[in-house]
């Protein structure tokens, strides 16, 4: 059998990140289950740097979590006065001017962004607690399988605080705004049926099941051509922005160029 680049070790091993590439597709791991994958400022940059760091041959990517919960939330040491050594405290964040509170919110963001590349399909592996910042990474895939034990709740507004990681526009357009709204200002948990029902999750599995339907469904994104998927993606991400006659024009130019390419007539 031919090695494969996961065969020479992982891509990056850092903060609680673990990047590796087997042909097209990819898996990043969150590698602290002892902390039940807590999130922290050097993880989220782990993290945009694993988006950095993908070769052009991934089509799919894996997000999953090791241990009991897929990732329990922020790292309660962010909200305590002294914060994480190395990294800026909330309090800290508070004290400082609006425009360097902004750009350090959106450099947190950056690793809930890549995601959803054109280039890529995403694929989050969710067991057990994805809470607050841990639903938030799981909503920025494109899609999700859930074991049958996993609880999702956004805990920011009991914090007194807001979901502000890239969570709420999919949370919105995947189960609409009232019930999006009751379950972030709630804080209730959302079981693996509720997910399933109302479109949050793709597809609920006996944990031990997880992983073979992962491996399942990355198998059958990669069985159509590349070039097909990420025009469905760009045509299919972008209706809820489109009118019906803007969506109809988008599927016309995509169709146009999927038959020039398919007649050796790209540019």
């Amino acid at each position: 059998m031919a090695s494969s680049a996961q065969d020479l070790g992982p891509v990056l091993d850092k903060d609680g990140v673990r990047l590796t590439v087997d042909g097209a597709i990819a898996t990043v791991t969150l590698t602290n289950p002892a902390k039940r994958n807590a999130q922290s400022p050097a993880l989220w940059r782990a993290l945009t740097e694993a988006g950095r760091l993908l070769p052009g041959s991934v089509r799919v990517v894996v997000l999953r979590g090791e241990g009991k919960s897929f990732s329990a939330g922020l790292d309660r040491r962010m909200l305590t006065p002294e914060g994480i050594e190395g990294e800026p405290s909330f309090v800290d964040l508070a004290r400082g001017g609006e425009a360097e509170l902004d750009a350090t919110i959106a450099g947190y963001q950056e690793a809930f962004t890549w995601w959803r590349r054109s280039d890529l399909v995403s694929v989050a592996a969710v067991q057990g607690h994805a809470i607050g910042a841990g639903f938030q990474l799981a909503l920025a895939c494109d899609l999700r399988i859930v074991a049958d034990d996993v609880q999702f709740a956004m805990r920011e507004t009991s914090l007194g605080l807001v979901p502000d990681l890239t969570g709420t526009h999919p949370l919105v357009g995947l189960v609409g705004y009232a019930r999006a709204l009751e379950i972030c200002v709630t804080g209730r948990f959302v079981t693996a049926e509720e997910a399933v029902s109302t479109g949050l999750a793709n597809l609920a599995v006996p944990g031990d099941e997880l992983d073979s339907a992962v491996r399942d469904l990355a198998a059958a994104l990669l069985a159509a051509p590349r070039d097909a998927v990420i025009e469905t993606k760009a045509l299919l991400s972008g209706a809820q922005e489109r009118t019906y006659e803007e969506q109809r024009i988008a599927e016309r130019a995509a169709q146009g160029r999927r038959l020039r390419d398919l007649a050796g007539l790209g540019e």
